[in-house]
């Protein structure tokens, strides 16, 4: 029953510290769910800032007169080119500022991940190298997907 006992706590132990290693592998993907949300958002916004300059490109070459339609919320509308032309730079202006404020936020979460990757000692695996073959066992695949080794302080 004493080796009962001694496994018992053997298998606690480790629970322990992988637990907290796992709160740490959390807070990392964590941050780069975040750094990738703000650059799918930023990849959004520059899509469409390209459709504006050239919807503006194209309205600066017609007469101010001529009819022209909008999607406003939703919702096509009928104006002229001299009441749309405005709108479409004063957005064009303002997508150019936000582009980047979210450039700067992007870097910002760039740094604040390394310095989380430094202060826990994460280092990711295969980073700079090419995955050679692939696993054969399917709860191998599932840990090499992960990516991610948290050491410990020495």
């Amino acid at each position: 029953m004493a080796t009962d006992g001694s496994k018992k706590q053997a298998k606690n132990a480790p629970k322990n510290v992988s637990k907290s290693n796992e709160e740490v592998i959390q807070g990392f993907q964590r941050l780069r769910t975040e750094q990738r949300q703000l650059a799918s958002k930023l990849s959004e916004l520059e899509m469409d800032l390209n459709e504006h300059k050239l919807v503006i490109e194209t309205l600066q070459n017609v007469d101010e007169d001529r009819k022209c339609f909008r999607m406003v919320g939703g919702v096509l509308v009928e104006r002229t080119v001299k009441e749309v032309l405005p709108a479409l730079t004063s957005n064009r202006d303002q997508m150019t500022k936000v582009i980047e404020v979210l450039n700067n936020q992007i870097s910002t979460k760039g740094q604040e991940i390394n310095d989380f990757k430094e202060k826990n000692n994460i280092r990711i695996r295969n980073q700079n190298e090419l995955p050679s073959t692939a696993p054969d066992n399917e709860g191998e695949n599932k840990v090499a997907n992960q990516g991610v080794l948290v050491g410990t302080k020495p």
